[in-house]
């Protein structure tokens, strides 16, 4: 399995053991040099949001996968995970709604974890 898709997988399955919400798997590599995948997922309160950050990052380091770097502090309403190829976009309800990534990609392909 490529990495990117591994990273896609394995963050996606942390962010739903820790059930995050409105999980979504965008493929943009086409449309930008940013990445191949945006995952994004909210969480329903900051320690909810900060669950899913800390269970991402642990599942990801047992697969030897280390972040460039994390932005945003876990008690924020935005965290920014950057794997290079996978970023991985965890909000506060709120946060989600307001930046709306969903609406800004929309070229974007959203693909579900099942056929990836």
């Amino acid at each position: 399995m490529e990495r990117s898709k591994l990273i896609v997988k394995k963050a996606y399955e942390a962010l739903n053991d820790k059930k995050g919400e409105d999980i979504k798997i965008i493929e943009i590599g086409k449309l930008s040099t940013v990445a191949d995948y945006f995952i994004i997922a909210n969480g329903s309160n900051a320690p909810h949001v900060e669950s899913l950050v800390d269970n991402v990052e642990e599942e990801l380091l047992k697969e030897k996968i280390h972040a460039e770097r994390i932005e945003g502090v876990k008690s924020s309403g935005w965290i920014l995970m950057d794997y290079n190829d996978v970023v991985v976009h965890v909000f506060s309800k709120e946060d989600r709604l307001f930046y709306d990534l969903e609406r800004i990609w929309r070229d974007g392909k959203e693909v579900d974890i099942e056929t990836l």
